[in-house]
């Protein structure tokens, strides 16, 4: 059984709440996991209309996010058993308070209701920090209800933003797929020290049931940096990290007219990575190794847009720690060869990039 209680906060200005608990023998006979999680965040805007930094104002302009999760996962035995399937039914309701999220949005209650399914196989192993072989493959589909489809009228036509946004509908597909090759063999006291190859292909896409609808700006994807933020941000975003570049920020509204945009968060998303892993230490007390990597990513904000050949790349180095009384750290260094020119150099196409508990998306 696994419980997780985490608190956060600086003071007026920000705070957060995560529950969870899991069973991951329900019934006692199989191995069916039962998986319940609470979360309440909320960030204030602590500024005075001035611009000067007040915590008085942190009650007058916020936005409140809360979250609740029942996951069902079962262990399957066709084709093998490394798979399982997993159902999540999710609720997340956003409290807005003199917010400007949106264009036309600063008030208002939006409510998310969804259904997630996920079939996954996980062969890799055996050290789930420095795997040296097999593979992960994770395909995923999440679904509001389609409530365009029972109204007859062109849906979010000549309505007030509070109403366009007060039912989240969208439906939502992942596939990820990570393989873990060793490479030569150690010899003597070191023969567990091997490099080990990484390939992973990461994919997202967000879309609508008719065109009654406009795209929704919940739950899309943010691209660049480290990835420090969690997949329960402020909207429900995944954030998926490029090491070597920032947030991306696509803000040009000719290019992204759409009034649920904001700027820097895609509706599809493509990610590849190789990475080049060796071992310094992989006892129970700690895990360290280095690696080299190359990256490539790119986020569009529509099937028009879209172009699979488009991508963002950069190459780097980095180290990872695992410290059971720390968790897991890394560090690296990235440089943007698409950022890269006469005018910047390598020093303003680099990035330092920091991250800590997981390894990000």
């Amino acid at each position: 059984q696994k419980l997780s209680l985490r608190g956060q906060s600086n003071g007026k200005q920000f705070r957060s709440y995560n529950f969870s608990f899991t069973e991951p023998w329900l019934g006692g006979k199989k191995r069916n996991s039962l998986t319940i999680s609470y979360y309440d965040t909320k960030y204030a805007n602590a500024y005075s209309p001035l611009g000067v930094y007040d915590r008085s104002y942190a009650d007058s302009s916020y936005i409140k996010t809360t979250g609740f999760s029942v996951a069902l996962g079962k262990q399957l035995k066709w084709p093998d058993d490394y798979f399982s399937l997993v159902y999540q039914l999710d609720y997340q309701r956003y409290k807005l308070k003199k917010y400007n999220i949106f264009p036309g949005l600063t008030n208002g209650i939006s409510n998310n209701f969804s259904l997630k399914i996920t079939l996954a196989r996980s062969s890799a192993g055996p050290n789930p920090i420095f795997p040296t072989g097999g593979s992960n493959f994770v395909l995923s589909g999440q679904f509001t209800p389609p409530y365009s489809l029972f109204n007859s009228v062109t849906y979010y036509k000549n309505q007030a933003a509070e109403d366009i946004y007060k039912l989240v509908e969208f439906h939502k597909e992942r596939f990820n797929a990570e393989w873990y090759v060793p490479i030569g063999k150690g010899r003597g006291p070191d023969k567990n020290k091997q490099f080990v190859l990484k390939a992973a292909a990461k994919y997202g896409f967000l879309g609508r049931y008719t065109n009654k609808t406009i795209t929704s700006p919940f739950e899309r994807f943010q691209l660049g940096d480290a990835g420090l933020s969690n997949n329960y941000g402020l909207l429900g975003y995944d954030i998926i990290s490029h090491r070597g570049y920032p947030v991306y920020d696509n803000s040009d509204p000719k290019v992204n007219p759409d009034i649920s945009t904001a700027s820097n968060f895609f509706t599809i998303f493509n990610k590849y990575t190789l990475e080049l892993r060796y071992p310094f230490s992989t006892s129970a007390s700690s895990t360290i190794y280095g690696e080299t990597f190359f990256e490539a990513a790119n986020g569009w904000y529509s099937f028009k847009d879209y172009n699979p050949f488009k991508l963002r790349r950069s190459v780097g180095v980095g180290m990872r720690f695992f410290l059971p009384m720390f968790g897991l750290l890394g560090f690296d260094y990235g440089i943007g060869l698409d950022r890269l020119n006469s005018t910047t150099g390598i020093k303003g196409a680099a990035k330092f990039t920091f991250m800590l508990g997981q390894e990000p998306e």
